[in-house]
Order: structure tokens, then sequence, then C-alpha cells
């Protein structure tokens, strides 16, 4: 689960170790839900022990393109607007808002009763300055294109912030949900060199206490927070990059919520003791994982070479095998189910026949009777990367190199710690192809991953791909506000993708998120089981960590 953002962050899971917690003073308003079963009214107290299987890179927002970070800071940090439990925008930072009736103008009315972590107020100079740091040419951030479509923002008063754009934008009022930086402690410094990438001081429910690199994430409950303080007192972040590890830890009572793998959930867990100890969860998650090809590197240039490779995947083959059938086929870049969503576009099932007819057209061909294919005396080699951690990626990339080898592809697989995934291979674009995943936005706009002009460091269109088609249809669905008209201009995308398949596409997994039994509040809704994050809560007779 992506923990309670409703908040925008980019995608994933949390990241943790324990401690014991401190009292915060907090006083929880009365109309609050007590969760499942009857187990009084909600209390204050406790730690929550969350294990991640990766540690954040940066707890500065404007930064972060990984899912750990991005999380951690949706606890930290808030925006004007957020996602509530059935996927509408609701206020956050923002009172209201008015939207003028030629969809350009946006003014927003913020809340009067929110401080940062240190005391000081928060302010529509806040916001502004947010917008000035994500355009600033100086500023190595993923998230600048939706704001340089911005034409004019301004303060009107301290409470009061209003933007406007040359063109419309069917994201505007979602792109604000992005996390309000501190002017205050950021103006004048070098983003890149500012203390608060490791120590953050934001205005969210949750204040950062400490980070032990590779290790946790410690955060507290805010008791000034304008939702009310966190009936949690502490949410420690432990990061353990094996998952059976971090399975046998759960077991051990050293952790309090994991994502399960489709193994554990399905064969480990259907205990009597288990559903003593720990609640399960299962639904459709909104992400999808894929292989991606490196477009600059000439063996993946031709789409021939792309389509025969995602012919000689067997997509069943990993969810049966993989997933152990928790998950559903992807065929494109939106959620199975979702209004975006292409039915009709080219699906690849498995057919080696096909990938061989495919691979020889384009000049592939086993010309030493080794198996291997060759082509301009070069044999058809290549190494797929992913992760350290996730076994879901790593067995996919398993059974993907042995169906390859029977098309005469030979792969080697290599598996990196996630830090140094990222830091030495991904954002520098140093590899062949990579498995990986992608969350799924709620609106369909993938501007930043599949146009041409976001290929630079930094950015998220890590493989390369380039469609004039796909970049005009990017710009157009991007200013169509209505439903139905972009709903035309996301499949033509699709069918596009499928047929250049810069991607093969793998699987839609299950989210299969465990949490211990004591812990009460939860309710499962269309947005996950994160959004009500800082309404869960431990009844005083189950609290586990007391000072």
């Amino acid at each position: 689960m992506s923990l309670p953002n409703n908040r925008l962050g980019l995608i994933g899971m949390l990241l943790i170790v324990c401690c014991l917690g401190l009292a915060c003073g907090c006083d929880r308003r009365d109309d609050d839900l007590a969760g499942q079963g009857q187990a009084g009214p909600p209390v204050a107290g406790d730690t929550l022990i969350w294990g991640s299987i990766g540690d954040a890179s940066t707890l500065l927002p404007v930064l972060a393109s990984d899912s750990a970070s991005s999380d951690i800071n949706g606890l930290v940090y808030n925006g004007l607007v957020r996602y509530d439990k059935d996927l509408r925008i609701e206020g956050d930072l923002a009172e209201n808002w008015e939207i003028s009736a030629d969809d350009l103008t946006i003014t927003f009315h913020l809340r009067r009763d929110v401080t940062w972590h240190d005391g000081a107020p928060f302010s529509a100079e806040d916001v502004l300055f947010t917008y000035q740091l994500l355009v600033d040419p100086k500023t190595p951030t993923a998230y600048a294109e939706r704001y340089r479509q911005v034409a004019k923002a301004e303060v009107l008063d301290p409470y009061t912030f209003r933007v406007t754009y040359e063109k419309p934008l069917a994201t505007a009022l979602i792109s604000w949900g992005f996390a309000v930086h501190p002017k205050h402690l950021l103006e004048g410094t070098e983003i890149t060199k500012s203390p608060l990438a490791s120590h953050p001081v934001g205005t969210g429910p949750f204040r950062f206490v400490e980070w032990r690199r590779g290790e946790r994430i410690v955060l507290e409950a805010n008791s000034d927070y304008y939702e009310g303080c966190p009936y949690l007192r502490r949410v420690v972040y432990r990061v353990i990059p094996d998952l059976t590890t971090m399975f046998l830890e759960l077991q051990s009572g050293g952790l309090d919520y994991m994502e399960l793998t489709p193994l554990q959930y399905a064969m480990q867990t259907d205990t009597p003791a288990f559903r003593r100890r720990f609640n399960k969860y299962r639904y459709p998650d909104s992400s999808y994982s894929y292989l991606g090809y490196n477009l600059r590197r000439p063996i993946f240039q031709d789409k021939r070479v792309r389509q025969a490779m995602s012919y000689a995947i067997d997509k069943q083959e990993l969810i049966d095998g993989v997933l152990l059938g928790l998950g559903q086929v992807a065929t494109g870049p939106y959620k199975p189910g979702s209004w975006p969503h292409n039915t009709a576009v080219s699906h690849y099932p498995y057919d080696p026949k096909r990938a061989k007819a495919l691979l020889a057209e384009a000049g592939w061909h086993d010309l030493s009777g080794d198996g291997i294919l060759e082509k301009d005396g070069r044999p058809f080699e290549f190494t797929i990367m992913t992760n350290q951690g996730n076994d879901k990626r790593i067995k996919s990339g398993e059974i993907i190199q042995r169906r390859f080898l029977e098309v005469g592809i030979k792969v080697k697989l290599r598996v990196i710690e996630w830090a140094a995934f990222l830091k030495e291979f991904l954002e520098p674009r140093n590899f062949d192809a990579i498995i990986m995943g992608w969350s799924i936005p709620i609106d369909p706009d993938g501007y930043d991953v599949w146009h041409s002009s976001k290929t630079r460091l930094g950015e998220l269109n890590f493989i390369s791909y380039q469609n004039e088609e796909v970049d005009r249809l990017l710009e157009q669905g991007r200013r169509t506000l209505q439903e139905e008209r972009r709903k035309k201009i996301y499949d033509r995308i699709q069918q596009i993708l499928a047929e250049e398949q810069p991607y093969t596409f793998l699987y839609v997994p299950d989210v299969l998120p465990t949490v211990a039994s004591r812990v009460h509040g939860i309710k499962p809704a269309p947005s996950g089981i994160g959004y009500n994050f800082i309404r869960w809560y431990v009844p005083e007779d189950k609290q586990k960590y007391l000072r």
C-alpha cells in the first residue's frame, strides 16, 4: 500500500525499525470511528513498526523520485489538495478554492490553523516559494513540467494563493497536491545541499525524529496537526532488504506491517496462529511491472525486436508462477477497469514461433549453431537489471531469462542494491534493460514518463522513448478537460505503445498487506487502506510499546 498517500507520493511502500515511543500530548476529536470490531473509543499511544525493502533517498519531496522517499514525505508534508478514500479531490492545506469559467485560474483559500513542525506559521508565501522552487532550472526535479504551464502565480494575502495557466490543464488542480516546502528554511539555500534532505520540517501529521541510513526512519505524532494528533505515537520504518528476513521478523513480533509476497499470502499465513495476530488484505494495486528497454542501445531500436521479446514472454506464467495467480496481465500503463484503460490494444500472447519469425525478419539468425542469434557478427546478448529485495521482479527476471533463451536471446540477470541501482545505473541510463514498476496515477497524464522532452538526468523517461505522435497526444490530453475526449486520446496513445513496445508490460499485481491485529481503525476503501492512517489506533490494553 502506498501508506497515506492520498497526499500525492510517487509510488509504493515504506521503510522501518523499532523504538519506544514518547508521549506527544495528543487529543483526538470525538467523531473518529473505532475501526474493526468493538474495541472501545480510539486512544493515543503505541508505536507501529513498518517493514520496507528499500531506504529513502531524500526527504525533500522536490528531489525525491522513489516510492520510499515519497511515502515518508507524505507523512511529513502536506499539499494544498489530496485524494480522499473514494479517489475524489478534497482540500488539504487549502480549505476551498474557485476555478474560473475559462478553466485558467484557480484561487486557493488556505487554512489558518497550520504551523510548520518548528512552530513557524504556514502561509501562501510557502506555496509561492514551492512553485518557484519547482520551476527553477537549478532544481534537479522530475516534477517541473506541470508547473511550467503556469503563466502567473501570486500571493493575494497571507492565506490566499492564485495561479493562472496559459492554457487549460486537466491536471492543474491535483498538481497542487505536491508537498509544500518551508520558505523560511529553504530560501537562499542551495536545494541539493539543504540539511532538510535528511532532517525534514513539514506541516504533516508526523514529525521527523531520526534517520539511520539503511536501517530506519523514525517519525512521531504531530500534536499540532490541523486534523488533530494521530493516535499512533510513533511510526518507525524499518529497512529490511530481504523479504524472507522481513517475514521472519514479522512473525517474531519485530514488525507490525509488511506487504506479503504471493507465496507468503497464499501458503505461509493461512494458520490459526497467524490469523489471531495479523489481519490480511487484498486488492488490485495501482501499479504495474514492466521490462523496459534502453532505446539508446542499437540492439533495441527495431520495434520488431521489441515485439518479438514481448511474444517470447509468457505473462500468464509470470502471474501463476510469481504472483500465484494474485494479479492480472498488463497491456499498457493504465489500471484494468479504470476509465483510461484501452481493452482493445494488442495483448502479445505467448507465441515463441511468432517471436522467432519477427527476429528473423529483423535480421537475427543463428549462424553458428550454438542456439544464440547473431546479426552483423554480434550475438544477441544483453543484461536485465532489477533491484535487490523485490522477489517478484527477481523471479520474473529468471523466468524471462529462460524464455528468451528459448528463442535465441542470451540474457544475464543482475540484481543490485536499491540505492546503487538508482544512482549508478538508472539515473545515468547505464543499463540495457530493467525490470521495474510504476505507480498508476488516477489521472492518465503520462507526460513525464513518455514525452520525448523528459529524457534528461533526473527525469522519468528512463528508456529514452521518442514518438512525435505520442508527444502531440500527450500535450493534447493534458489540455483537454472532457473525459470522453480524453478517453479517445489516451486510447490512441495505448495503441501506439502496444505497437512499438518500448516496454513489455508484464502484470498488475494485487496488494497484499498484513497488519498486526492489535491495530484498529483500518477501513478498506477504493484508495486502499492507508488513506486514514492518522486514525489507526491500538486499544490501551493491547499497546505494546509503552514508556
